[in-house]
């Protein structure tokens, strides 16, 4: 396993350990070496995971004294997270990137098995919107994020919601450039349907999968995206880019 799946596992157990209540807001994280041991882990892997978590706002990081669980919401550190939000260097990017397709596919498997029909209903017509915006990227991006904020509303929980709201706003500019430069807003519509008709059924599952195989098609987009890009420049957004919290 590389060390980025590693660490990828890291962030997923430390996750379920904070929305699960283990761990409270405010209590001080376990030491490097005992989250090493307990995971099975290097202490690199748990390192990166928590630098990564600590740059979403969700730890705060106190040299000398341990790391802390903030006993803030998402919606409450956004506004400072945004500031720097838009000068992501690439490594930073991917974090992101990696912690949201670990909430996503949480939240999917929530979905399917918490929706009620006028959360059902809104996911769906958060996807018909898709279709019918998929000529224009710049609409099928607007429609893409109801989408999966309609089904971060069925998984009902409110922690997975804000951190999700913030990642989105950090990451919403270099969505639109993916969708633009592949130009594949057909096959993202598919992708996307998948991903309903598998919560349609209930199938948490399949929900899983489907949200884990979306993440994955729409990393490889992005990383070409970043390929195509100088690799000292940052991107220039425009002001219709800017990102804004979703809910």
């Amino acid at each position: 396993m590389s060390k980025a799946s590693v660490s990828q596992e890291v962030i997923k157990a430390l996750t379920e350990s904070f929305f699960s209540g283990d761990l409270m807001p405010g209590h001080r994280l376990p030491s490097e070496r005992q989250l090493s041991e307990e995971l099975g882990v290097s202490r690199s892997a748990v390192r990166d995971a928590i630098q990564s978590l600590g740059l979403l706002g969700i730890l705060d990081i106190r040299q000398g004294d341990g790391t802390y669980l903030r006993g803030t919401t998402g919606s409450e550190f956004l506004p400072t997270v945004i500031e720097w939000g838009l000068f992501l260097g690439e490594q930073r990017l991917m974090d992101l990137v990696e912690a949201r397709q670990q909430l996503e596919i949480v939240m999917a498997g929530f979905a399917a098995s918490r929706h009620t029909e006028e959360e059902l209903a809104t996911i769906k017509k958060a996807l018909d919107a898709m279709s019918e915006a998929a000529i224009s990227s710049e609409d099928f991006v607007e429609r893409d994020i109801e989408f999966h904020f309609a089904i971060a509303d069925a998984a009902s929980n409110s922690a997975l919601r804000d951190v999700l709201s913030s990642i989105t706003g950090l990451l919403r500019a270099w969505m639109a450039r993916s969708i633009r430069a592949a130009g594949e807003t057909r096959s993202s519509y598919l992708e996307h349907a998948e991903i309903f008709e598998a919560i349609a059924s209930g199938d948490s599952r399949g929900a899983r999968a489907a949200m884990r195989r979306h993440l994955e098609k729409a990393e490889r987009r992005l990383r070409a995206t970043l390929k195509e890009r100088p690799s000292e420049a940052e991107p220039a957004v425009s002001s219709d880019e800017r990102p804004k919290d979703q809910r």
